[in-house]
């Protein structure tokens, strides 16, 4: 879809171009940032719950800031997913390539983040010293790796060949 320019920019002139694409970028940029505030969230209630018994050494010490570094690491992957996102939807102010790139790189960063974010239960559990529930969702996070290994290569497979078309 095109659209017209103003007269009056003092730019020059280039067609506004709107695709689903667009839409979409901006919907991925509105999901990256509500996980990124989720991960604050999650964040906040594990120091305020946990940290006072990470004070009085009743909670694993190296599991606890492991947890901590896992959501700060999930955090700004949505982050710069978000970031990468909105670079995405700029359209014709940037070079027809570069659309595609910052997309690749926000999924990259939403994958890391949500890897991540997934991981994130298991170690407390695992910090909190319930092994067998930890041992749960570790086994689902597993799954999920697995998963995510096998079917992100294929999806990331196919997009190349529709691009190359």
């Amino acid at each position: 879809m095109l659209g017209t320019a103003p007269p009056a920019t003092g730019r020059a002139w280039r067609p506004w171009r709107h695709s689903v694409g667009d839409d979409l970028a901006g919907s991925n940029v509105n999901r990256s940032y509500s996980l990124a505030a989720t991960c604050i969230a999650i964040f906040t209630f594990t120091l305020f719950f946990l940290y006072p018994r990470f004070e009085r050494g009743e909670i694993n010490a190296l599991l606890f800031q492991s947890t901590l570094v896992v959501m700060g690491v999930a955090t700004f992957s949505f982050v710069f997913a978000s970031f990468h996102y909105y670079c995405s939807s700029l359209g014709s102010r940037i070079d027809d390539a570069e659309p595609d790139l910052y997309s690749r790189r926000g999924d990259r960063f939403w994958l890391l983040g949500c890897t991540l974010l997934f991981l994130d239960p298991s170690l407390i559990l695992f910090s909190i010293g319930l092994l067998a529930v930890g041992s749960a969702w570790f086994a689902l996070w597993l799954v999920y790796v697995l998963f995510v290994i096998r079917y992100v290569s294929r999806l990331q497979t196919a997009r190349r060949e529709v691009s190359s078309r």
